[in-house]
């Protein structure tokens, strides 16, 4: 019953996100999905909660819908309702959607539920190595962001507000959020995994600047 669901929610939301930007694909979503089950098992957890809730969390980001936090919500409530899923379940889903981003971190409760932390362990993860910079890239090519500039330093210590508004350079997201995230992990797993791609975007920086500086 529980794998027929999983099933059932990995062909809706590959449906959903079909023709989504490329870091927040379906491919985004089913890296999730398998890093959280890869964590859920150093874990005691609900596995169907953990695993339903990193396949629905990108449904509706809401970056690409005018900001509406809500959309995301309506659409996992209405879906998991459909294919019979009990209250309960449902309202653990729908508590990790909400409160998985990023942005968000500084309106969540002392007591996190291990659920949540697993799950958001996995999607930050996926924002970090050589994955992470890719997705990086691609969003700031999306918005049209400069990739960097030399006289325009990060915006540290940002509100919820100000984070989404915020249209800086590509470089500056990775101190604005990336290389921030290793020691955010929950999980003693998740950072195991995340001082790899911690020390591999490091690297990166400093190629990059070397090519920058061209002339010396």
């Amino acid at each position: 019953m529980a794998q027929q669901l999983i099933s059932k929610t990995c062909d809706f939301v590959k449906h959903k996100l079909d023709g989504a930007e490329a870091g927040h694909d379906w491919f985004h979503v089913e890296r999730v999905w398998k890093i959280t089950k890869i964590i859920a098992q150093h874990e005691v957890c609900d596995t169907l909660v953990v695993e339903l809730s990193a396949l629905l969390h990108d449904i509706a980001d809401p970056k690409f819908h005018a900001g509406d936090e809500t959309l995301a919500l309506k659409i996992s409530s209405e879906f998991l309702e459909r294919e019979g899923v009990d209250p309960a379940t449902i309202e653990k889903v729908l508590f990790i959607i909400k409160n998985i981003s990023f942005k968000n971190r500084g309106e969540l409760p002392a007591d996190l539920p291990i659920e949540l932390k697993i799950v958001q362990d996995a999607d930050r993860l996926d924002a970090i190595g050589a994955i992470g910079i890719a997705r990086t890239f691609n969003f700031g090519g999306f918005k049209n962001n400069l990739m960097y500039h030399p006289d325009i330093p990060p915006k540290l210590n940002m509100s919820k507000d100000e984070y989404k508004k915020n249209s800086g350079t590509t470089i500056n997201h990775f101190y604005e959020k990336l290389l921030l995230l290793k020691d955010l992990m929950h999980t003693a797993k998740a950072r195991e995994l995340a001082s790899e791609r911690h020390v591999f975007m490091e690297n990166f920086l400093q190629q990059f600047y070397r090519e920058w500086r061209v002339d010396q």
